[in-house]
């Protein structure tokens, strides 16, 4: 029986997919990102479930939207033994390995992965089988410590490296000498490549804070373009993610533009070091199938906002190229609209394995194969259990509640998302197409009370 194909998924971390060179940045110095670009298949339209870490990440895992899975908000993770792909795999005796950033905070820390290398740990207090609340409550955590908030991040941004920087060099090192022992294992010489391998390098750049090391900051300081905008009067679009106004100055924002780049500068070199490395242990990456995409994007000051959380395309769209030349055609661009939780059934149809029922998990290869026929056009997006984001052909429904005004915008007519068509006339039939499947996604007032997914694929009976 031949063997099932090799994996590697390569991610990163609030990473807007328009900072990159195969989508037209001239500045950006991404080589490894366009060499996969130019040889594989890029989405242009992918979309995270959710525009926040957790619910985007875990979503992705389980393909399911965060209305289905249950992961709605930031620290809600996935129940103990919930089906991901990771653990999908693993049950056809694939190696599945994750190096770096996975983002759970619930007790079961390996989520189907049967291996994993300088991991993120972090389990809450709500997880911890007999926490004592009262002991926790003795230590309030003190004002300044943790996350700053949106203006401290931009006025701290400087050329200098940080603790992800540092984190992520530990992980690409540690998956470099992972796969060379995975591969060749020249002290024991027991390698394992007879089994396939899944192997995820999930790199924690270019999520701030707003470091980078100081020769990649000189290089972007004066050459990255940087948004000067203000806000909208949309109570929503007009926040940044922390709901509070960001007053910097210009040359803040530069220094914060200048650090991102340089992240994302810094990440297409840690991905080029895995791919020589699988190069010189003797691999064929064209049997691979390698995936890069990002759990979410940065508003980076566009719309006068920071971080992510609004459904903006900097925010909710993120990068996505597939690769696999043995098993089709590269150097592709594919506008159909597309979602982070459609990997699940993609990864299960590329490598012949069953795609579990009830996902909302719509597999990728027609199109990667160039059949367009019979896809639907549709990316959905949820934020906190409130905000729903439709996405039909070139048209951007969000619904924020009943109080607050709803927002339709035309991408095609209006790429820079200036303009809310909600109340246009114009535009009625697809308002209300789009009230109809937002009832049936669990949403509005006319919500359907028995919602279980997004109906892409059929229950079992």
């Amino acid at each position: 029986m031949k063997k099932r194909p090799n994996i590697l998924f390569l991610m990163s971390d609030e990473h807007r997919p328009d900072v990159t060179g195969y989508e037209g940045n001239t500045v950006i110095r991404t080589p490894v990102l366009d060499e996969l670009a130019r040889t594989g298949v890029v989405f242009r339209n992918a979309y995270t479930p959710s525009p926040i870490c957790i619910p985007g990440r875990q979503c992705m895992m389980s393909g399911q939207l965060p209305r289905t899975c249950g992961c709605e908000h930031f620290g809600q993770d996935l129940s103990p033994g919930s089906m991901t792909f990771a653990r999908r795999f693993s049950q056809y005796a694939y190696n599945t390995v994750c190096a770096g950033k996975l983002h759970h905070t619930g007790s079961d820390q390996m989520q189907g992965w049967t291996e994993r290398i300088v991991p993120d740990a972090h389990i809450t207090p709500k997880y911890i089988e007999g926490a004592i609340k009262d002991e926790f409550d003795r230590y309030p955590t003190p004002p300044g410590v943790g996350k700053w908030g949106n203006q401290r991040e931009v006025e701290e941004a400087r050329g200098e490296s940080g603790p992800c920087q540092t984190r992520d060099q530990q992980v690409t090192d540690a998956s470099l000498d992972y796969l060379d022992r995975y591969f060749h294992d020249p002290m024991y010489q027991r390698p394992r490549a007879h089994q396939p391998l899944l192997f995820k390098l999930s790199l924690i750049q270019p999520h701030y804070p707003f470091f980078t090391d100081p020769e990649r900051f000189q290089y972007y300081h004066d050459r990255a373009p940087v948004f000067l905008e203000d806000p909208c009067n949309h109570p929503v679009l007009s926040l940044s993610q922390n709901n509070k106004p960001v007053d910097v100055t210009e040359a803040q924002i530069r220094n914060a533009t200048a650090a991102y780049y340089g992240m994302i500068d810094q990440i297409d070199v840690h991905y080029g070091s895995v791919l020589d490395r699988l190069r010189s242990l003797g691999e064929d990456l064209d049997e691979w199938i390698i995936v890069y995409t990002s759990d979410h994007g940065e508003m980076l000051g566009e719309h006068g906002i920071w971080e992510k959380t609004r459904f903006y395309e900097a925010s909710a769209r993120v990068p996505l190229i597939i690769r696999w030349p043995k098993g089709f055609e590269g150097g592709r661009v594919i506008d159909a609209n597309v979602n982070l939780c459609d990997l699940f059934a993609t990864l299960c149809d590329l490598a012949g394995l069953e795609t579990p029922d009830g996902l909302d998990s719509r597999s990728l290869v027609p199109l990667l194969q160039g059949d367009k026929s019979g896809w639907d056009n549709e990316t959905i997006s949820q934020v906190r259990g409130a905000h729903l984001m439709i996405k039909k052909d070139a048209l951007k429904y969000q619904y924020y509640g009943e109080d607050i005004p709803e927002v339709l915008f035309d991408l095609e007519a209006d790429p820079k998302e200036l303009e809310n068509h909600a109340e246009d006339p114009n535009y009625s039939e697809a308002m209300t197409a789009f009230r109809i499947r937002r009832g049936e996604l669990g949403f509005g007032p006319e919500a359907d009370p028995d919602y279980r997914n997004a109906g892409y694929q059929k229950q079992k009976e």
